[in-house]
């Protein structure tokens, strides 16, 4: 993987006014992912300001998305449970759910019908709702999700995993006011890169629980940040392993107000996990916008030369990129 094209990219939006944090991890270097670890030990990882704590917006939607797959995995929970859906999961932004006909349990519903969770039609299946949050990022089905498991336990979950700084602190809400969490969710690129980089590896808990997680990812229906200028295939039955001569993607998306970020893997010749994060004063304008998406854009295709090259990672060309 060649680093120094992935420092240069992420360097390259220092003179815009905003934050661009990127990690990349070659999961295939013959190195350790240890907690904390900044590639100095000359493994496979990158980081320009990935300690940085932003909003990460609904890329956070993967550390949930982690600890249904955990449950699952581990018979906590079961996929076909049937999960109502109440009145205030329900919320705008992006999804399908709220849109669709099925009814919620304070709407309607029989009584009894949504409270007790039958197979009745009132709510959707634990299944069902993953990948809606996973696809679309459907904000009514992650709201649903977690209520199901409680923000303590994804919160034990990155502590467990040691990503200390990636934090779900509240559900999701059209409005946030007074004593209420100011966004959603916050995070550090290094340990959005770490969480995908355990499941491509078959860490993330168990096997079971990180190909799940990536089946889930690979659903993803916005392509439009790191993957955006990347030729790949998006609906190759051969992930998680290779394309010959081509490239997969995997990945989780977040958009919020001065906010865009992107998790994920790159299948290629190499495995390349990821994750940037834009973050900018809307008060500058929407020109700003503009350039945090190309900058991301920008990035992708260096992270995507390095997927597709065979050469392993070093650290001496992130030092000779950073000057």
């Amino acid at each position: 993987m060649i680093l120094a094209q992935v420092a240069a990219a992420a360097r390259s939006a220092a003179a815009l006014p905003l934050t661009l944090a990127v990690a990349a991890v070659d999961v295939d270097a013959d190195v350790e992912l240890t907690a904390g670890s900044d590639g100095s030990d000359g493994g496979g990882s990158v980081g320009v300001d990935d300690t940085v704590v932003l909003p990460v917006a609904s890329a956070s939607k993967l550390l949930l998305l982690a600890e249904v797959a955990r449950r699952l995995d581990a018979g906590e929970l079961r996929a076909d449970a049937v999960v109502p859906i109440e009145d205030e999961d329900v919320t705008g932004g992006t999804g399908l759910l709220r849109r669709l006909s099925r009814p919620r349990a304070g709407a309607g519903a029989g009584a009894g019908a949504g409270a007790g969770g039958g197979a009745d039609g009132c709510g959707w299946t634990v299944e069902d709702l993953a990948w809606l949050t996973a696809s679309v990022s459907d904000n009514t089905a992650t709201n649903a999700l977690l209520r199901t498991v409680g923000l303590p336990a994804t919160e034990r979950l990155a502590r467990n995993l040691g990503l200390d700084r990636l934090t779900l602190h509240d559900r999701v809400r059209d409005v946030r006011g007074p004593g209420i969490a100011p966004v959603f969710a916050t995070g550090t690129a290094r340990d959005l890169a770490r969480l995908v980089a355990l499941a491509v590896r078959g860490d993330l808990v168990t096997p079971g629980a990180s190909a799940r997680l990536l089946a889930w990812m690979r659903s993803n229906t916005d392509h439009g940040l790191v993957p955006a200028l990347v030729q790949h295939d998006p609906y190759a039955e051969c992930f998680p392993g290779p394309l010959p001569g081509g490239l997969l993607v995997a990945n989780k998306t977040g958009t919020d107000t001065g906010v865009r970020a992107d998790a994920g893997v790159l299948i290629g010749t190499r495995r390349v996990a990821y994750a940037v994060i834009a973050h900018w004063d809307v008060a500058l304008g929407p020109s700003t916008e503009r350039a945090a998406v190309h900058a991301i854009r920008e990035v992708g295709r260096a992270l995507a030369a390095g997927a597709l090259r065979g050469e392993p990672a070093t650290c001496a060309l992130l030092r000779q990129a950073g000057g």
